[in-house]
Formats: structure tokens, sequence, C-alpha cells
């Protein structure tokens, strides 16, 4: 890190090291996409001591891949010159997939996994989706074999036309 007189001038730049390091750490349960592009990395901050806290929101609350991410957050953040970091977890507002990023949405599709559609700002409850494009063939004739797929955020498809089974990020 850049001391004295030049250090007000090296801290946006350290700031956007340190964000983008952060940002670039891939999801455990989802190694298609990034914390980023997930939405789950929620704010990185640079102190004047170089200190990087870094507050990310799972995709709900029982998450298992939290203690991963926050790790390989560490590891990434130290790899790229920060010695003293913090991750911390946020619940609230809660992670919507809203929050997930056109590139984010297009990689798990490129993954085979079928990205679930903006839900934007409602007032009412998530709808559910009674089919869903195959991230294979494109053909929307498919149906839902499972709520729960490898992991909790996620449901299991099968395609009618392909007969290929695929996972969906389940809209929140």
């Amino acid at each position: 890190m850049v001391t004295g007189a030049g250090a007000a001038a090296a801290v946006p730049d350290a700031a956007l090291v340190a964000r983008a390091a952060a940002a670039a750490v891939v999801d455990p349960e989802l190694p298609s996409v990034t914390i980023g592009e997930l939405g789950i990395l929620r704010d990185v901050l640079l102190d004047g001591t170089g200190a990087v806290e870094v507050t990310v929101t799972p995709t709900y609350s029982g998450c298992p891949a939290m203690d991963v991410i926050r790790a390989d957050v560490r590891t990434a953040l130290r790899a790229a010159g920060f010695d003293r970091v913090t991750v911390g977890t946020v619940l609230a507002p809660a992670w919507t997939t809203d929050w997930i990023s056109p590139a984010g949405r297009d990689k798990l599709a490129a993954a085979g996994i079928a990205p679930p559609e903006p839900v934007a700002a409602t007032t009412g409850p998530v709808p559910v989706a009674l089919s869903v494009p195959c991230p294979r063939c494109g053909c929307a004739r498919t149906r839902e074999l499972s709520r729960f797929g490898a992991t909790a955020c996620k449901a299991l498809w099968r395609c009618l036309d392909c007969a290929e089974p695929f996972e969906r990020v389940k809209a929140l």
C-alpha cells in the first residue's frame, strides 16, 4: 500500500482493485458466475489505513456456501495485496435474483442453468414459472421435476423436446 503524500491519490485506485478482486470470486455452488455477477457482493470499503471491509448477502439465509465465499474473498484480497480484510454478512435487504447481472444470466444459461426472469419490485408473491426455456435447446416445453435441485436456490427441470434435465435458479 502507498503511504505518505501519495496515499490519498492511490486510495481510489486501491479501492477499485479491492472491489475487482472481491467481485471476481467465483460462487462455489454456481461456478460459472462470480459473486459480483450473482449480486451477492454488496460493498467493498477501503479505509485510510488500507484495511478492507467487504459485505456480502447470501442468496438465502441458510446458504452453506457463505463460509467458502468469505474465505475465498479474503484469499483474493490478500493475493491482491490487502493484508487486513474482514468479510461481513448482511441479510437485509434480502438478496433477490434481480441482482444477477445480465452477464451473470448469460453465463448461467451458457453453463446449462436456466437463469430466472427478473422479478422486479412486486408487492405480491413471487410468481412461479409453469414453463422455463431449456438452456440447451431453447424449447419452452419443459417441466419442473423437483422444487429443489443440487442446492436450495435451484430447482430441477426437464426439457420435453431434448429430454435433458437442467437446473434453474429460483426467482426470489
